[in-house]
């Protein structure tokens, strides 16, 4: 006989299994049922068949990105498909969801809820979900792995989100209800938190009508510039290219990786947003030791409207925007730094808009950054009051903005 919860049933086969976890208090009947084809209704035999018992509605996650990756799939077959039509197979599909202990643990009689660092199995790396806990990807020459590991990768320290250091966890903003409606999430800001008025930042209408929270309290952005992936055949130099190896065939490495103020374009919702190119996709091919066609290829140079999770309190300076063309993929010429059309990259420059393209969005017109650089009465009234903040914050502070 075996004990397991409340239930009582003659399978002497079972007689290892223990029953812990939210489910522990559970009978072996509410999940498993007697005479069913399976033996079972499994979480682990691909969707929900036996939680969706349960937990109804819960199965159409599997219907959404985070099983689907239609997103990632439409991405490698504009891209690098084109180079490798086996591209995503081989590359592309370490992280998906396809059964609810992929998040819930691999032990389907010791379920249990998932936490952040459950999350951050999947969401690491230049995937949304790092940033969160402050950890960035670090630059990919072997110099540079060193410090704290996670998931086997070494990353670099950056501010963590406000919301993490508070202590909350990825479920206080992404539901189970919203991952099941495929939502990005549960919660907006505004949910939470009510503009103060007496911001300085907050008092311009403009900023509030057509910005999202995140293009100014966003702290920082982890962006990639130049996505190299080349595909080694019989090549035994491979190993002098890059630390990454993300599949047998292939090594991986990135031209560029900044770390500081998101890049600000606008959504498709029609509002400034953070953006950052995923991505700005290279192919190289090699055979035998030698290249085979034409060396970093552009495939796709596309950018992407997104929610960095790294909220400050706070925002950067007035000039951080209007006077900086770089914020807005607008850089001159004479301020360039990296040159990669000089490297045969075929683009004129990472921050100059020209062969490059936002999917979800649009970036920033000439037209509307030469309108943000327009300083009249009112803003210089406002500018003159937020270093005033700076210099005397006591006494800035003591009176509402209407009397400043």
């Amino acid at each position: 006989m075996l004990l397991l919860g409340t239930c009582c049933i003659p399978l002497p086969s079972h007689a290892e299994i223990e029953v812990n976890g939210v489910h522990a208090a559970l009978a072996c009947a509410d999940c498993h049922v007697l005479g069913e084809a399976d033996g079972a209704l499994s979480a682990s035999a691909g969707g929900a068949p036996g939680c969706s018992k349960c937990h109804a509605g819960m199965e159409q996650i599997f219907a959404h990105s985070m099983a689907q990756r239609g997103a990632e799939k439409a991405f490698c077959a504009r891209s690098y498909a084109q180079a490798d039509p086996e591209f995503f197979s081989t590359n592309c599909m370490g992280c998906h969801v396809d059964n609810c202990l992929n998040c819930h643990g691999e032990d389907g009689h010791a379920i249990k809820r998932p936490n952040t660092e459950d999350c951050l199995q999947c969401h690491n790396g230049y995937f949304v979900g790092w940033d969160y806990m402050g950890r960035a990807p670090r630059d990919d020459h072997a110099r540079y792995q060193r410090g704290p590991l996670a998931n086997g990768e070494h990353y670099l320290k950056m501010r963590p989100d406000v919301h993490a250091e508070a202590g909350m966890t990825c479920g206080a903003c992404h539901s189970m209800q919203s991952l099941s409606r495929g939502e990005m999430a549960s919660k907006t800001c505004t949910d939470c938190h009510t503009p103060d008025l007496e911001v300085i930042e907050h008092s311009v209408s403009a900023h509030l009508e057509r910005m999202t929270c995140t293009a100014c309290h966003a702290g920082w952005s982890a962006q990639e510039y130049g996505t190299f992936y080349i595909h080694t055949k019989n090549s035994s130099n491979a190993e002098i290219f890059t630390v990454q190896q993300p599949s047998e065939n292939y090594r991986k490495s990135a031209y560029l990786k900044r770390h500081d103020s998101p890049i600000l374009g606008v959504n498709a919702a029609g509002k400034v947003s953070p953006i950052r190119p995923q991505f700005i996709a290279y192919y190289s091919a090699m055979q035998d030791n030698k290249p085979v066609g034409e060396e970093n290829r552009l495939l796709a140079a596309e950018w992407k409207a997104y929610t960095p999770h790294t909220i400050q309190r706070g925002g950067p300076m007035c000039d951080a925007c209007h006077a900086d063309a770089r914020r807005f993929v607008l850089q001159d010429d004479e301020r360039r730094i990296y040159r990669p059309d000089l490297d045969g990259l075929q683009l004129r420059g990472f921050w100059n808009q020209t062969g490059q393209t936002v999917r979800n969005g649009r970036f920033y017109s000439p037209a509307e950054f030469e309108q943000l650089q327009h300083k009249g009465p009112d803003f210089t009234r406002r500018y003159i009051q937020k270093w005033q903040q700076f210099l005397h914050p006591d006494a800035a502070l003591s009176q509402p903005l209407s009397a400043q």
